[in-house]
């Protein structure tokens, strides 16, 4: 949709993000979109695996490889974003569809109903199996959750080269 306030609430989203708010590993991925002029990030979770061994629910370590371990609550790693009805925005809204080819079943991309209340022209990006893909947390077999560990990393690599590519494409 045309929004002929995009700029300044892409300015106001920009100046209440702080790094320090962004879960560590996706920082770099964060900022790269928001370097993008034509798309800013709303929310973001790297992804968590709590479990009988990994009570934080706030942790980054990779899930142990052990036999031992029934049940994983898994957070769901996305990020949510607006794109600007631009050329170079509906660019990059097709190249993140893309992504979902990682693994279809598991990987979303989507348009949340309150998140586009809140702000036009917002999308999501997920990381969670497809029974699950209105929740924010799920409980998985250990097995699965190794199989949503694997995605949700490539998720991540997928999108860094998104964005390198993305930068070239306004530098060249």
């Amino acid at each position: 949709m045309e929004n002929p306030h995009y700029q300044v609430q892409r300015q106001r989203s920009l100046c209440e993000l702080t790094d320090d708010i962004i879960d560590i590993p996706i920082v770099e991925i964060i900022n790269g979109l928001n370097k993008l002029p034509y798309c800013f990030t709303l929310q973001s979770c790297y992804g968590h695996f709590v479990h009988s061994g990994q009570k934080d629910p706030h942790n980054i370590e990779s899930l142990p490889i052990k036999d031992d371990i029934a049940k994983v609550e898994y957070r769901i790693a996305y990020i949510a974003f607006c794109i600007e009805n631009s050329a170079s925005g509906r660019g990059l809204f097709e190249a993140l569809k893309e992504i979902m080819a990682i693994d279809p079943q598991n990987v979303q991309f989507c348009c949340a109903k309150w998140f586009w209340k809140k702000q036009i022209n917002s999308y999501a990006l997920q990381v969670e199996p497809e029974r699950f893909k209105r929740k924010d947390k799920a409980i998985l077999d250990y097995k699965e959750a190794l199989h949503i560990e694997k995605i949700r990393n490539e998720f991540f690599v997928r999108l860094k080269e998104l964005l390198k590519k993305q930068g070239e494409d306004l530098t060249g």
